[in-house]
């Protein structure tokens, strides 16, 4: 969606929106649309819309408006994203390619602008590009927004949130696409391309490097695939000298469960088990596309999880890049497998500040939280109330969650140093204190399990029904709160 700026009014808009605060319509609201707002008891209410038409330039124009809530509420700026995702969901199919938001009457700050154009194009994104039988009045006609009459500075403030925006989408890109598009070189190959020309260096490991660094667990996931598994580091310095701090992203492009092979229904869901890793792509691409002064580094560890009779067997016994063995009870339980050695590699290559992962990892996590929050788990507790504040503050929420040496016993292995599974209890737990077995000891890091996250049944505060780009937004605003400043 392009988004461009002026200070007038096209001449002969067809599509003019307002956003307003509750109980406050625009001085110039003639009286039929007053009358017709108060009938269809519009109050501006967060995420409300209302329309009608208007008489204009010596045409017709329909006129919307779009509720704001409360001027004073704390969660003001989700409030305005919201207004400029029902204006997208209402009017993306309606025709009209063109919307002018005019905020000539508003009294709305750059930043809060900017939110309002966030909340308007990230809604207005749909992956239609297999859809081939869509009618007319089915298909996204919204192209672009034409900004009347904005507040001072609102074309810097749009341009950060425009790089978040095409960080997002590139998630949800990744997310959406079938597995038989998206695999392990395949997402390379994709992220090599937008990635280019943007300054920031990428690494990629093949298997043959791999082996000979002893990857064992990562690349016995793979092992059943024809799909060559990868890993991919996306470095961005922007900073000083300073230690990077380093995002670590599950990417197992499509899980059949392996041997121990998933139930037929609904495993096609498992095309977005690589939603840790796709946020990690879209993460430092919006870090990249903005230019943050800061050092970070994304690592995604990328495979396919395949039932080959090559594949990795229930009872096998792989070791680990650091040397530790781990006895194979579950093939299903691979992405702890693939964050072992990516982990252990990231701190190895890059000796980050902090490290945190991604990853779509355990079904329990969606038993405790739901579709509301991520669970986070971490051994360091600044760290841990950093995420939360982001979370909180961007709308990727996490919900920290205990790590303790009593869950260890649950992962240990009679023939091994563990086991990549625990029993029935704490299944999101004994995943979490299998992966802390691979970060050092004085290294501060953070486990967000995203898998009631990265894709929704409905639509959400800015997505429709599908990926959702969790993550992206986080990874943003803990960099720009604890790096930047």
């Amino acid at each position: 969606m392009h988004i461009q700026f002026s200070q007038s009014r096209p001449q002969g808009a067809r599509l003019i929106a307002h956003v307003v605060d509750k109980g406050k319509l625009p001085a110039a609201t003639n009286a039929a649309m007053r009358a017709g707002a108060e009938a269809a008891r519009f109050k501006g209410t967060a995420g409300q819309t209302f329309d009608g038409f208007v008489e204009t330039d010596g045409g017709v124009a329909r006129l919307a408006l779009a509720g704001a809530g409360d001027k004073n509420d704390e969660a003001r700026l989700a409030n305005l994203e919201k207004a400029g995702a029902a204006l997208a969901g209402k009017y993306q199919s309606t025709g009209d390619k063109q919307l002018v938001l005019d905020l000539s009457e508003s009294d709305l700050t750059a930043i809060e602008a900017a939110h309002v154009l966030l909340g308007l194009r990230l809604r207005n994104w749909r992956y239609d590009i297999y859809r081939t039988k869509l009618k007319d009045e089915q298909k996204i006609t919204l192209e672009g927004v034409t900004v009347v009459g904005g507040p001072e500075g609102i074309e810097g403030a749009w341009a950060h949130a425009a790089a978040l925006a095409e960080g997002v989408e590139f998630t949800r890109e990744l997310v959406t696409e079938p597995a038989n598009v998206i695999y392990p070189e395949s997402f390379v190959a994709r992220c090599k391309e937008r990635f280019e020309d943007t300054g920031a260096e990428l690494i990629v490991l093949d298997e043959a490097q791999m082996e000979e660094m002893g990857m064992g667990s990562l690349l016995g996931v793979g092992q059943g695939s024809t799909r060559e598994s990868r890993i991919l580091a996306i470095r961005w310095n922007g900073g000083g000298s300073e230690a990077p701090v380093a995002f670590v992203g599950k990417g197992v492009t499509f899980d059949t469960g392996g041997i121990s092979i998933k139930p037929g229904p609904g495993m096609e869901d498992m095309k977005w088990d690589m939603g840790g890793a796709g946020a990690v792509a879209g993460g430092m691409l919006a870090l990249v596309k903005r230019k943050a002064k800061a050092n970070v580094v994304g690592v995604m560890g990328l495979v396919e999880n395949m039932p080959d009779g090559n594949a990795q067997r229930p009872g096998d016994v792989v070791k680990s890049m650091n040397g530790q063995t781990i006895e194979i009870l579950n093939t299903d339980a691979e992405g702890r497998l693939v964050l072992a050695d990516a982990l252990h590699w990231t701190q190895e290559e890059f000796q980050p500040s902090r490290v945190i992962d991604f990853a779509t990892l355990t079904g329990a996590i969606i038993i405790s939280l739901g579709n509301e929050y991520a669970g986070l788990f971490s051994n360091d507790d600044q760290l841990s109330k950093e995420l939360s504040e982001a979370g909180e503050a961007v709308g990727d929420k996490v919900w920290r969650m205990p790590l303790g040496k009593a869950y260890d016993k649950l992962i240990d292995s009679p023939i091994a140093d563990m086991k990549n599974i625990g029993g029935k209890g704490a299944g999101s737990i004994t995943a979490a204190q299998f992966l802390q077995r691979f970060i050092a000891d004085d290294t501060p890091w953070a486990h967000i399990d995203i898998a009631g996250m990265a894709w929704s049944d409905k639509p959400g505060r800015t997505w429709g029904k599908g990926a959702t780009g969790y993550g992206v937004r986080l990874i943003d605003r803990l960099i720009a709160d604890t790096v930047e400043g």
